[in-house]
């Protein structure tokens, strides 16, 4: 069968602030969230709609718009092209500190599931839609599990994740407990629930939050070090213990002595 997905070619650069450069050849296309754009070459030209979807209607288009919001993405999405005759490059940034991961579509079953905000780009012919959790206790408790992401396609797609990425692939019937906001992507293969932390102290004291996501093979998981809810968090907690004042830098007496110019 023929790939319905345009085939790509890619270069990641950068370490923790990373980008992927996108090369088109003539009339190939990339569909991207609208804003992720860093630069684009001579001879590719963008276009903003609602949805890629042209056989969907206007109120078809209006409703997958809604879900990309309701997400944590854009209500547009934007397909650049190449309309060249020569190969011409596109690329997108990282939102945040972290790691853009590269998704084989045809290699991974042509469907993954991923955080709500994770999709950064992808080969035209790739959809984005919302995947709701069936179990109840899943979409109560899940945190940034309730509402996620399912990519479909059989070329490349690329989602962002904060930190260091961890790829591990579970046996059948092999679970592991994962912070909720730690979860980046799963392949649909895996089973995904929510487990309580169980014990008073580790509730009250522990620092994880109340539940687990419980993951059960067989499938792929891809994990983040640092979610970016995490980093928000230090950042206005940070703030917050410093009063909105300058201090001193390199030493615990800075702050004492050191006022504002």
């Amino acid at each position: 069968m023929a790939k319905q997905c345009h085939e790509i070619d890619y270069r990641i650069l950068g370490d923790d602030m990373q980008a992927v450069v996108v090369t088109l050849d003539p009339a190939e296309q990339v569909i991207a969230e609208a804003g992720g754009m860093l630069y684009m070459e001579d001879g590719i030209d963008m276009q903003t709609s609602m949805s890629t979807d042209k056989d969907k209607g206007f109120f078809g288009n209006f409703f997958k718009a809604a879900g990309r919001m309701v997400m944590g993405e854009s209500f547009f999405i934007t397909t650049f092209s190449n309309s060249a005759g020569v190969r011409a490059d596109v690329a997108f940034a990282a939102p945040y500190p972290g790691k853009i991961i590269p998704l084989h579509m045809d290699q991974l079953g042509q469907e993954m599931i991923c955080q709500k905000d994770a999709f950064l780009c992808a080969a035209q012919g790739s959809q984005i839609s919302i995947a709701f959790q069936k179990k109840i206790g899943a979409g109560l408790f899940g945190g940034e599990g309730f509402i996620l992401q399912r990519i479909q396609g059989d070329g490349l797609a690329f989602v962002h994740a904060g930190g260091t990425v961890f790829e591990m692939v579970l046996q059948p019937g092999q679970t592991l407990r994962v912070d909720t906001g730690c979860l980046v992507a799963f392949q649909p293969s895996v089973n995904y629930d929510i487990q309580f932390v169980g014990g008073f102290k580790n509730a009250l004291f522990g620092g994880e939050g109340l539940f687990f996501a419980l993951l059960t093979g067989p499938g792929k998981v891809y994990l983040q070090t640092l979610p970016f809810a995490r980093l928000a968090d230090r950042i206005v907690a940070a703030s917050r213990h410093m009063g909105g004042q300058r201090r001193g830098e390199g030493s615990v007496l800075g702050g004492l002595f050191m006022g504002d110019n």
